[in-house]
């Protein structure tokens, strides 16, 4: 009832112990509370909490145009609504050094498990997109190093993302990635990798974790979880799958609407209502208020 009962400490505990087992972490990104839920209910280890999702969820595009302010408040409404850990996309960090370490010290407030940090000049864009723009080593190794050195929770993630693949090419990333290791990073997600061979060469070059970023229509080709388990990957994210999945049945129902005047034929596609009210668990309050939940529902 309420939020999660697990402690933001246990699960930052809890995703330390799951990418030490070597099994694949399997994050699906939650573009609301409620969604957060869904993904633990279907037996996923983690969520994440996609930069671009919670643009778009403003009307907004993914160019760094939202806010500390905005992201930490979305991310602890998400992470406080499961048991499971959560990583959040922190952008370039807001800021200079020290607006970095801020982010770091207010994300770890909202309760999630880890953030990562990119190489973007900022304003940044999406990095499945051309035409990105990268800081220099030195700038980016400064990033990282602020985020380590302000985290409180030694078991709070801090992961660098590297976009240098599309910029310079594979031997740049992997030389930036190292450089990210040694400054502190916990973890690397090298954005925008063409092929499994490069993952694979990526984890050949590095000993902390690694992410894939399996966002549709990007420039990697979308792989299996088991394809990337054998390319040595740690982590997976879909980032903004769940959101396009929404949106794409909000237009077909909406298409529907306009053109039927009603969506009797949509019903079978809609979650139905005793599901809805079971994910958000309305028996267990009335563990508090019995006239609460005085009704029942039933599915016809």
């Amino acid at each position: 009832m309420l939020y999660a009962q697990t402690t933001p400490a246990q699960k930052r505990r809890a995703l330390r112990e799951k990418l030490a087992s070597g099994e694949l972490v399997r994050m699906p990104g939650a573009f609301n509370p409620l969604s957060a839920r869904l993904i633990e209910r279907k037996g996923f280890d983690g969520v994440y909490i996609s930069g671009a999702v919670i643009s778009a969820d403003l009307g907004l595009p993914d160019i760094g145009l939202t806010t500390l302010t905005e992201v930490a408040g979305r991310g602890q409404q998400i992470a406080r609504m499961t048991e499971l850990p959560a990583i959040i996309d922190a952008d370039t960090g807001f800021g200079e050094p020290m607006n970095v370490a801020r982010t770091i010290q207010t994300l770890e407030d909202a309760g999630l498990a880890g953030i990562h940090i990119e190489d973007q000049v900022n304003p940044k864009r999406c990095g499945h997109l051309d035409g990105k723009s990268v800081v220099d080593a030195d700038t980016a190794i400064k990033r990282i190093r602020a985020a380590v050195d302000a985290r409180r929770d030694p078991d709070f993630l801090i992961m660098a993302r590297t976009d240098v693949r599309a910029v310079e090419g594979l031997p740049a990333a992997i030389d930036r990635a190292k450089a990210l290791v040694d400054a502190g990073a916990d973890a690397i997600f090298p954005e925008a990798m063409r092929d499994l061979g490069e993952f694979e060469a990526m984890r050949t070059a590095l000993d902390v974790p690694i992410l894939a970023n399996m966002t549709e229509f990007g420039k990697s080709d979308l792989f299996s979880t088991a394809q990337l388990q054998d390319a040595g990957v740690n982590l997976v994210i879909w980032p903004v799958s769940l959101l396009r999945l929404a949106m794409g049945a909000a237009g077909r129902g909406l298409d529907a609407l306009a053109s039927e005047g009603h969506l009797r034929e949509q019903l079978g596609e809609m979650q139905h209502r005793t599901d809805l009210y079971d994910l958000i668990d309305y028996e267990q309050y009335s563990r508090f208020d019995a006239n609460v939940f005085d009704f029942t529902v039933t599915k016809e």
